[in-house]
């Protein structure tokens, strides 16, 4: 069986304490670069989720192309963290993203057949799960450190691991050729080589407000895959806070389950220097 599906935006809140800025975060400018730097970050991920997925079967009946925006409304299990640190012009960082998330809607018309509209009188029991897990390991190299700007290079791998699971259950006389209830699963673990860029930029007259800024692109078992994030932050002398809006996409090879997928919105969070 296979269901095309058009992820909607999902409210994913989290708050967590992480050992490290990971990729969204600049190092700090203002510590001896001849020292070991390391940083703690609480924060939350607030993204919208979307994508497309192809569900096989070995059944050979119709497609069942569901509309994931009324379904997934749910964040079952969050967590996302950061770790990294810095030792003159060389560092090290890992970040962590994971969620779980789905919904069930029962009596629901939010479907569609072979790309057609049901007949009239059936309606359908949908649940679809997604579990997405992410794991960044890079190095960095800063290129330039100044008082109102810093800049460096991201390099490394990214990996991504999604499981989809779709179950239905019609109500009603359905096409020939569908059945009353199943179930589906999809999943898909790709590594891919990343480079990248991150900083900031400092301002106002105590050079207390600061932009952020991370961008990278990689390819492997991705066709291609890139993520960016900007944002505003103000420094204290404990550490900063910051919003930004981060964006991470996949676009899949052909032939594979997982089509693409993209994680976009706000992130806020509170940085502790040490």
């Amino acid at each position: 069986m296979r269901a095309g599906t058009q992820f909607g935006r999902v409210a994913v809140s989290t708050l967590l304490v992480v050992a490290g800025s990971g990729a969204a975060f600049a190092a700090n400018a203002q510590t001896s670069p001849e020292e070991w730097r390391y940083r703690a970050t609480i924060y939350g991920w607030f993204p919208g989720l979307s994508g497309t997925t192809e569900f096989p079967s070995g059944a050979g009946g119709p497609s069942i192309d569901v509309n994931a925006k009324d379904l997934i409304d749910k964040l079952k299990m969050a967590f996302m963290g950061t770790a990294e640190a810095q030792y003159g012009r060389w560092g090290g960082l890992v970040d962590v993203f994971y969620t779980n998330i789905g919904s069930t809607k029962t009596g629901t018309r939010e479907f569609t057949i072979e790309g057609q509209p049901s007949a009239v009188g059936v309606t359908a029991n949908l649940s679809l799960d997604v579990k997405t897990t992410i794991v960044t390991l890079a190095g960095t190299y800063s290129l330039m450190e100044t008082p109102t700007y810093t800049t460096g290079l991201v390099f490394g791998a990214r990996m991504l691991n999604m499981d989809q699971t779709l179950d239905w259950a019609f109500n009603g006389t359905g096409p020939s050729g569908v059945g009353v209830a199943g179930r589906r699963e999809a999943s898909a673990t790709n590594w891919d080589g990343i480079v990248g860029v991150r900083g900031r930029a400092r301002f106002g007259s105590d050079l207390r407000w600061f932009v952020p800024y991370y961008a990278d692109l990689g390819t492997g078992n991705s066709k291609f895959t890139w993520q960016a994030m900007t944002g505003i932050g103000y420094a204290f002398s404990w550490g900063e806070i910051q919003a930004a809006w981060r964006y991470l996409d996949y676009d899949f090879k052909s032939g594979e389950p997982l089509q693409s997928t993209t994680l976009n919105g706000v992130a806020v969070g509170v940085s502790f220097r040490f």
